[in-house]
């Protein structure tokens, strides 16, 4: 972990929701690589196409069990709706289900590793253990001001647990 960089962590829930957005599937190389910032692109410009955004100054990134033989994974840039009505072409629907998460900001300037490493020993520490039921990995809240390719962004990390 890095020296000075301890991001508090709580835990958190949230009733399941319903996302409209772009679906990912790659390597971890193609996504450490900028592949994912450019569907974040993308959502930016075609937020305007989504009906019944709920926020939409919220972007999620919602990530999916391993693929690829352990190699990759699916991500989701999306928003979430409140419905899933008229998906705009290249569009897909998610559903999230009710869910308890570990949370932490992530803020402008520390390491993104250091930030999850962070929140898994914290996970660990306090008695929980990773809730991948529905193959749900992780997620990440991201303010849409942000410019996708910005080198220091900030997010909300979640993670689902159970006890």
């Amino acid at each position: 972990m890095s020296v000075g960089q301890k991001n508090a962590v709580k835990v958190v829930s949230q009733k399941g929701f319903q996302a409209v957005g772009l679906k990912w599937e790659g390597t971890f190389e193609e996504a450490f690589g900028g592949a994912i910032r450019k569907i974040q692109d993308e959502m930016h410009q075609r937020l305007a196409e989504i009906p019944h955004v709920v926020d939409s100054e919220v972007l999620l990134g919602l990530s999916y069990h391993a693929s690829l033989g352990g190699t990759g994974f699916t991500h989701y840039a999306a928003v979430e709706v409140d419905k899933v009505e008229d998906l705009p072409d290249g569009m897909v629907a998610v559903s999230v289900p009710e869910l308890t998460y570990a949370q932490t900001e992530h803020n402008k300037g520390q390491s993104v590793k250091h930030s999850y490493d962070n929140i898994y020993v914290w996970i660990r520490s306090e008695g929980y253990q990773e809730d991948n039921t529905d193959g749900l990995t992780h997620y990440e809240r991201y303010p849409m001001s942000q410019n996708p390719y910005d080198e220091n962004p900030e997010f909300t990390i979640r993670i689902p647990v159970k006890k």
